[in-house]
């Protein structure tokens, strides 16, 4: 019922300018920074920044007052690893740059860069919006390449979504990886060291006129190094206990890598050494059940045994479902996450990991004002956010779902007391 209710503040003007200067008064605020949470106060905006974060309700005169009181506000979510812009019907190869089998420029893959496909148009961008989600990691999930490209940061408006290009670059190193380098693990390992060693040796730039013979192109070296120096993260999938001790032995081996373990599902009979390595995980903490035999060790306690041996959790999932992540994340506090970690795994820990903490997933000075007012608790299924600021600026508060929504509820019944015609 509460996503059916027009509640008096969404009768304000919605579309207001990074000149205005507003103020989210009266909410009870997650802060996600050393501020906490704040009981009763304000947020101020201004030029699509947060001006600050304050106790209490008294804001500058020159602030447009919206009053949030009874509310709660949090960051805008952030989706830790999607395929967001990339693909809308994954059955219709016209609109999916999600994956890749062939390209002249490059060998391993390291090369690609997602920043290029994104379609900001993309009506998932709305449909995901409106469960508190304004930014994403969005990155391409297969191919017939030992890299998945080079990820992006993007906001979830605006026609120029990207916040940041080369924020990651991935690498399946389990069963699904394996049948890209011949069908074997043994393979994989190899290949995948050999790549990295390669580019670590070679100490000077491989021009066009250049005589080079190569694992990876030319244009997959530069990439390479900057993942070597940890300057892209490494975000390397793996799901079963044998993969992953293998994940955290690369990192022993290369500890300059800024390297993420993925999906995860058997990440907490390893919680221990992740801890030890330092290593974050980003997992779908709904994995309960084994989709195969790298998952049997699948358990809705996952989340909550990583937290407890100090591992850092942030939640990324299908694409046309990570509008459910904040669901997802209330399940795991639910089975014994804690409800700061629960909030930190869809703000804090995705900013921090994808190097943008300063920035995304915190309400504090200088940040971008991506902010949502949730009905209550944002973890609680049965709230919902009711007003969604992306940059500075309102979003309205529907999509295409929303729409088809309200024009069926206008159905007219006949006599029959079946729908006979609707208003366009």
């Amino acid at each position: 019922m509460k996503r059916l209710i027009v509640i008096a503040l969404a009768m304000l003007s919605i579309h207001s300018t990074y000149a205005e200067k507003l103020a989210l008064v009266g909410a009870k605020i997650h802060t996600m920074s050393e501020q906490g949470v704040i009981e009763k106060g304000s947020v101020l905006v201004s030029d699509g920044n947060i001006v600050s974060v304050i106790e209490g309700t008294e804001v500058p005169s020159e602030y447009r007052v919206v009053d949030v009181s009874g509310k709660v506000i949090s960051p805008g979510f952030i989706g830790a690893l999607t395929s967001l812009g990339l693909v809308e019907v994954s059955s219709s190869s016209g609109v999916v740059d999600a994956s890749i089998e062939t390209s002249p420029i490059t060998k391993t893959g390291a090369a690609l860069d997602v920043s290029y496909g994104i379609n900001p148009d993309s009506s998932l961008f709305e449909i995901t919006r409106l469960e508190g989600m304004t930014a994403a990691a969005t990155g391409m999930m297969g191919g017939h390449f030992l890299f998945n490209g080079q990820g992006a940061v993007i906001s979830l408006d605006g026609d120029e979504p990207v916040i940041k290009s080369q924020a990651f670059i991935s690498v399946d190193v389990g069963g699904q990886g394996a049948e890209v380098a011949g069908g074997s693990r043994a393979s994989l390992w190899v290949m995948l060291e050999k790549v990295i060693n390669e580019a670590a040796s070679t100490k000077s730039n491989v021009t066009s006129t250049t005589p080079w013979f190569g694992l990876s192109s030319r244009e997959d070296l530069p990439v390479i190094k900057q993942v070597i120096a940890g300057d892209i993260p490494l975000f390397m999938k793996a799901d079963r206990a044998a993969d992953i001790r293998q994940v955290i032995a690369f990192k022993k081996r290369h500890p300059s890598i800024n390297l993420v373990l993925v999906h995860g599902v058997e990440a907490w009979r390893e919680a221990k050494a992740l801890a030890e390595a330092k290593i974050p995980v980003i997992i779908d903490p709904e994995y309960n059940l084994p989709g195969g035999f790298d998952q049997m060790g699948a358990t809705l306690a996952n989340a909550a045994r990583l937290e407890q041996a100090g591992v850092e959790v942030a939640i990324g999932m299908d694409t046309h479902n990570i509008r459910l992540a904040a669901q997802h994340a209330g399940n795991a506090v639910a089975n014994g996450l804690s409800y700061e970690a629960g909030l930190a795994s869809l703000t804090r820990v995705p900013a921090k990991i994808l190097g943008l903490d300063s920035q995304i997933g915190v309400l504090a000075k200088d940040a971008r004002a991506d902010i949502v007012v949730w009905s209550g608790d944002p973890l609680e299924v049965t709230e919902a956010a009711e007003m969604v600021i992306i940059n500075g600026q309102f979003v309205d508060m529907e999509s295409r779902q929303t729409k088809l929504r309200d024009r069926y509820l206008s159905l007219m019944q006949s006599d029959a007391k079946k729908p006979s015609y609707y208003y366009r």
